[in-house]
């Protein structure tokens, strides 16, 4: 009965209420959001890349270089040389090194050119290892290059299927007025879904690379196309413009690193991935904290407007609590009540807000996916989610504390008024 008489005294009321789940809705839904997009981007971008001890490149940022070579954002300003690729997967402690070359795309979709090593050592998530869903990863004779392995969403959304042939342009952009239409690459390949930028990549051999742009490269064209003896893949390849590297114990990795950075030949850098990654988080965080404490002053604010707006409305509500009273209700009735009605206005506004969450997420996943390669996982409850719904509803109650405690007062002195 205590709630019934709540549900129906906002029922009476109910432009004001819808108002007010409104605006409370609306302040919930930019604190939940904000929140939910930071943790869903840190764990998009720390389940990226595992296993890789070391990326290596010409010296810039390290955050650069990060999100360039792993994420697909931005691009790296100059490369390193392919003899000095082969100096550092011969160093002692490298248990393996794999090169990849960035600057082409296909319809906004980058393209990796590397080797078929890449399949078998890059990891993800929790050191998952990348799986072919169909078909097979390019082979590494140079005669063969123009074989193309695709990401699951480059498949899925461009409606490719195994055989099919396809041309790459150069450059990053979605628009590109450069095209290697000279080279028709065929689809040999097709990863499983991994939920990182991966999804999003065509994967070429290095010689595919050196084929697509031995057009405007002059020198490349001494080398016969149709010799009978296998090239390698890495015959032609002048540079790169990353090496990824895996040592053969933890604790080789500053050695590794340290030699790289010493290399005398040209200047490299070598960077760590999760010391990146926690470079980009320190970055991010007063950012976030900014946006974070805009949201609750948001949130305070609206509250604070519900509770003026249950106080305002006490004089109207006078012959209402004058009539339970009447009927027997203590002034701590009327407190309590005032108190559900704040409960109940606060409990829809956030199931609101978090139906807003839930929905914009699922619209938004697709396109923060396509163009930013960053992969959110929508959810209409999670721990944030409860967290946050917990701490709104304990400071609505006492932000209704106010409108409450007059509703008591009135109730003490107020008897059966008849107008």
């Amino acid at each position: 009965m205590f709630i019934k008489i709540a549900i129906k005294s906002l029922i009476n009321r109910k432009t004001t209420a819808w108002l007010t789940i409104l605006s409370v809705a609306t302040s919930l839904f930019v604190l939940l959001a904000v929140k939910q997009i930071s943790s869903q981007a840190k764990t998009s971008f720390g389940r990226t890349v595992s296993g890789v001890d070391l990326i290596v490149g010409a010296r810039t940022g390290q955050l650069n270089l990060l999100l360039a070579s792993v994420f697909r954002i931005g691009y790296v300003s100059n490369s390193v040389s392919w003899d000095s690729y082969q100096t550092i997967k011969n160093q002692k402690y490298v248990k393996w090194a794999v090169p990849i070359s960035l600057g082409d795309s296909h319809k906004g979709y980058p393209v990796l050119g590397t080797t078929v090593q890449y399949f078998d050592v890059f990891k993800y998530g929790n050191k998952q290892s990348l799986e072919i869903a169909q078909g097979k990863a390019f082979t590494p004779d140079a005669f063969q290059s123009a074989q193309v392995v695709l990401g699951a969403a480059v498949a899925e959304k461009l409606g490719y299927q195994l055989d099919q042939k396809l041309v790459l342009s150069h450059g990053v952009g979605v628009t590109s007025f450069t095209h290697h239409d000279h080279v028709k690459f065929t689809v040999v390949g097709i990863l499983a879904a991994t939920g990182t930028p991966i999804d999003q990549t065509l994967h070429i051999s290095l010689s595919g690379i050196e084929a697509m742009h031995s057009d405007v490269v002059p020198h490349h064209e001494e080398h016969e196309e149709h010799e009978e003896h296998e090239h390698s893949a890495h015959e032609n390849v002048d540079k790169v413009s990353a090496v990824l590297v895996g040592v053969k114990a933890k604790f080789a990795t500053l050695y590794v690193q340290k030699a790289v950075n010493d290399f005398k030949n040209e200047p490299l850098m070598a960077i760590i991935p999760g010391v990146a990654l926690t470079e980009l988080w320190q970055m991010m965080a007063s950012m976030e904290k900014v946006l974070l404490l805009i949201s609750i002053l948001v949130l305070f604010a609206t509250l604070l407007g519900m509770s003026t707006m249950l106080l305002a409305s006490m004089r109207e509500r006078s012959r209402e609590i004058s009539i339970l009273r009447a009927l027997g209700a203590s002034p701590l009735f009327i407190f309590c009540l005032i108190e559900l009605e704040v409960l109940v206005l606060t409990l829809i506004s956030l199931f609101v807000a978090m139906v807003m969450v839930w929905g914009i997420g699922l619209i938004a996943a697709p396109v923060l996916s396509s163009y930013y390669g960053i992969f959110i996982e929508v959810s209409f409850l999670n721990q944030d989610t409860l967290y946050i719904g917990l701490g709104v509803l304990l400071m609505s109650l006492l932000m209704g504390l106010l409108p409450a405690i007059n509703a008591y007062k009135n109730a003490l002195q107020t008897g059966l008024l008849i107008k």
